[in-house]
């Protein structure tokens, strides 16, 4: 209408009368302030009608959320709740199909019910990530048997302990009467266990030897000591009973609990710890010599759709170990560069076998050494800490630290992990470092251990993501491999620019790790996709890096029964790389690493393509300003 009044107005005609010029005028402008009005109106409309619709799905994910942390005790406790503090989760087949069901009604109601049109920013983004996890949550379903329950990394006969130790905190008679209580539902939760394990046993998924070997070893140190034997405390007795012991309770209360605990030990946990003993010892007479997910039934394309899920990108395994190859041939020139500098004379494995042997990279292998250990890495991250200004703008409120793993998994565990925070600040964020050999844990790579799993890695990422207050809990605690460790691999690079690693040898370990990474992507990629035995992988990892034979043996084994996730860690530090260039191209001197840093870690963990368009949206925002 706008359009054919301004032609009226404009025409040659209207310019030689003016009286009806004027008029038009009048009715030009009463139009304008009436559109101007309805646009107004319109506007109104909209925003009104957004912020309900965001609303209404923001509610929704707070309920599925709530809902699942009802459904799962021990994840209460992971984030400081006490509402089923006296039980653990259901592992059962059941509760599985009852998850595949919940997940198949929430991704109809998205599609059924939502305006994806009428969803802010934000909410948009949400909408998308929780309808991409319920879809892979549902097509994922089928692969639901290729795993090992029980294995030397996460398997449930040391993570049950290991949630007892660190995470049910006794600071009540009633918190002590739920460890308790904890205690004696292990062996209903052991015998779900052994059912799993024989659903999987009859799907032809069983794990190779060594799982075997380490799962007993852990099981049986979980019931070695007292209330079993004479000799020290088990582990779980000693933590019960020096939680205890800090409640301001009389002598004849504190030994009643005690009492208690040494029952629910005899009657609950040893007989579930020696079931499974003995299930594992038969089920191991079902001898399997191969390792890579190959051999199962319709292995292959199991695997294609792990490392999609782990890396969040459509390479194809082959794509990825010539990734691997090619790093590993990089970082070998670079290490070639430091070897000269340090004035070594000899070839690049010559100087990884001193590295291996000279003992002045390794603290002593006593109490004092380990405990010399974990002060010099804490004392590594509180001088990075010093820092963070020149870095970042969001940083965590939560505090961590540093701890030792615990002796009755440290044999089977691996190197070095991180543990967030209690949301309510009940629990400080922790990084484990294993200790049980000091070989593994070289002097010379002990800034870039602790920038990954402290700060600026691992601490940094997940204390700020719980922390947000704009995204919904599903958002704050979900993961992404590639994205989460590949921002701890990216966190190991980081300080060298703030003038860390001064050291040429801790520089070398810092290249020694992520050459490690790249090892990763050849060997994950060998032993699952192009048939590679478990000694050959451990061959590949001795050749190439300088690190101890023990480390390579458990780096394979972790391979074995973790497909796909070590490949993440490469994967996702190479594609934060990337975007960091993008940007430095494109704002050249506007380029600021805080707001970098602020555009990946303060969204949540997503996939690496929603990261790029987080950084291209920081981009845009910067070159508009």
């Amino acid at each position: 209408m706008l359009k054919i009044i301004m032609r009226f107005v404009y025409s040659r005609w209207l310019t030689k009368n003016k009286s009806l010029f004027y008029f038009c005028c009048i009715i030009f402008v009463a139009l304008i302030s009436s559109c101007g009005k309805e646009n107004k109106e319109v506007g109104d409309h909209n925003i009104s009608a957004v912020t309900a619709e965001s609303e209404k799905l923001n509610s929704y994910f707070e309920d599925r959320f709530k809902e699942y942390v009802d459904r799962n005790p021990m994840f209460q406790t992971r984030l400081g709740i006490k509402t089923d503090y006296d039980k653990l989760d259901d592992i059962s087949p059941e509760r599985e199909k009852f998850e595949l069901e919940e997940a198949r009604s929430s991704l109809k109601w998205l599609i059924d019910s939502v305006e994806i049109k009428l969803l802010d920013k934000n909410t948009q983004l949400s909408y998308n990530l929780y309808k991409q996890r319920l879809e892979n949550q549902i097509a994922d379903f089928k692969f639901r048997l290729y795993n090992y329950p029980v294995n030397q990394m996460f398997g449930m006969q040391s993570r049950v302990p290991a949630f007892m130790i660190n995470m049910h905190k006794v600071s009540t008679k009633e918190d002590a009467e739920a460890y308790i209580s904890r205690l004696n539902k292990i062996k209903p939760l052991f015998n779900q266990l052994e059912k799993n394990l024989k659903e999987r046993r009859e799907a032809g998924i069983v794990p190779p030897r060594f799982v075997f070997d380490h799962v007993i070893n852990d099981s049986k140190n979980v019931i070695t000591g007292f209330p079993m034997d004479g000799k020290d405390s088990c582990a779980l007795f000693k933590d019960i009973f020096t939680k205890i012991q800090k409640l301001d309770l009389s002598e004849s209360e504190k030994n009643i609990f005690c009492d208690q605990a040494k029952v629910a030990i005899l009657n609950s946990v040893q007989p579930a710890y020696e079931s499974l003993i003995n299930f594992l010892k038969e089920m191991a007479l079902n001898k399997n010599e191969q390792d890579g997910v190959w051999r199962w039934e319709n292995g292959g394309d199991f695997y294609y759709n792990a490392l999609k899920r782990t890396t969040t990108t459509e390479m194809t395994s082959e794509q990825i170990h010539q990734i691997g190859l090619s790093e590993v041939d990089r970082i070998h020139k670079e290490m070639n560069t430091i070897k000269d500098q340090v004035g070594f004379n000899g070839s690049l494995q010559d100087f990884f076998k001193e590295l291996k042997e000279n003992d002045k990279f390794y603290y002593s292998d006593t109490k004092e050494g380990r405990e010399a250990y974990l002060k010099e890495a804490a004392d590594i991250i509180e001088r990075f800490k010093l820092r963070l200004d020149e870095l970042f703008i969001t940083k965590p409120k939560a505090d961590m630290v540093v701890k030792r793993v615990e002796k009755f998994r440290e044999k089977s565990a691996g190197k070095a992990f991180y543990q967030r925070p209690a949301p309510d600040g009940s629990r400080p964020g922790t990084y484990y470092a294993n200790l049980y050999s000091m070989r593994m844990m070289p002097v010379y790579q002990m800034e870039a251990l602790a920038f990954h799993e402290g700060i600026p890695g691992h601490h940094m990422q997940l204390a700020i993501a719980q922390e947000l207050e704009n995204i919904p809990k599903f958002r704050k605690y979900s993961g992404y491999t590639a994205y989460s460790e590949g921002w701890g691999l990216y966190s190991e690079y980081l300080p060298k620019e703030l003038g860390f690693y001064s050291d040429p040898y801790s520089d070398f370990g810092r290249l020694a790790m992520e050459l490690w990474r790249s090892c990763r992507l050849v060997v994950d990629t060998g032993i699952h996709s192009k048939k590679w035995t478990r000694q050959k992988g451990i061959d590949y990892y001795t050749q190439n890096t300088p690190n101890d034979l023990l480390d390579c043996v458990k780096m394979v084994e972790r391979h074995i029964v973790m497909p796909s996730q070590a490949t993440a860690y490469k994967v996702g530090m190479d594609k934060i790389l990337e975007l960091r260039k993008k940007a430095e191209n494109k704002l050249g001197n506007k380029f600021d690493i805080r707001y970098f840093h602020e555009a990946i870690l303060t969204n949540g963990a997503v996939p690496l393509d929603i990261l790029e368009k987080h950084i291209d949206e920081m981009i845009d925002k910067i070159l508009i300003n």
